[in-house]
């Protein structure tokens, strides 16, 4: 996207789009402002994009088979993962929930972190009818404890790349996370940030998944390159 580009929420999805298939999987690199699943907004849903895309490349008139793995927030960029096969879904279900999987971000955020790396653990609530999550110092009643490492990876312009290594996957828990550190990510603005990005979109890229694959049971590993916005590739050469 670029930098004066209007993000249309119903593109259809392309082969530039995709980052790794199988029979088995299929990887997106997921552009911010797009719904993983459907809502009320009435947006077309990146799972249903990916089964239409499935459906046309393979002639599948009465449709595809979709499973969602996991999901990514909406105004968050970066490779999201879809089974094809129930098969394949109920595998990489357990393995995300034995925490099999690791997942690499980066955020971009204008104060350098203190310490510059570390772990953070806290116990999230969220609150569905705000769709905002709070971060607890200690566990109170109906929190999930979170924990998640972090790393600066560079510094460009003023601004600062964390890396993060989620080890739990908790609802806008890196944004929330970061915030504590007093580091809300850029565009960020429901978690710190002091003004929102006009194109309903945060400076949190999804930038890699290795796993071993479930059916295959070789080593996988998938890396979504940053949005094309005029901002984010001064980074690349700062991520791993």
């Amino acid at each position: 996207m670029r930098k004066n580009e209007v993000h249309n929420p119903n593109a259809e999805i392309t082969d530039k789009d995709i980052l790794y298939e199988d029979n088995h999987l299929i990887a997106v690199n997921k552009r911010a402002g797009d719904i993983v699943q459907v809502d009320d907004t009435g947006d077309d849903s990146l799972d249903e994009k990916v089964k239409n895309y499935i459906a046309k490349k393979y002639n599948k008139p009465n449709g595809a088979f979709l499973g969602v793995v996991h999901r990514l927030d909406r105004p968050v960029s970066g490779v999201i993962l879809f089974a094809k096969t129930s098969k394949a879904l109920e595998r990489m279900n357990k393995l995300f929930k034995s925490r099999e999987i690791t997942k690499t971000y980066y955020a971009v955020v204008r104060k350098r972190p203190q310490p510059s790396e570390g772990n953070l653990v806290h116990w999230l609530i969220k609150n569905p009818q705000k769709n905002v999550t709070k971060a607890h110092d200690h566990e109170v009643t109906g929190s999930l404890r979170s924990e998640l490492n972090y790393r600066l990876a560079g510094e460009l312009e003023g601004y600062y790349l964390i890396e993060v290594n989620p080890i739990t996957g908790r609802p806008h828990q890196i944004r929330v996370q970061l915030s504590t550190l007093d580091c809300p990510i850029v565009g960020d603005n429901k978690y710190g940030y002091p003004r929102g990005s006009l194109k309903k979109s945060i400076c949190l890229h999804a930038r890699r998944l290795r796993f071993i694959h479930p059916i295959k049971l070789e080593p996988i590993e998938i890396v979504a390159p940053t949005p094309k916005d005029g901002f984010w590739e001064k980074f690349e050469g700062l991520m791993e």
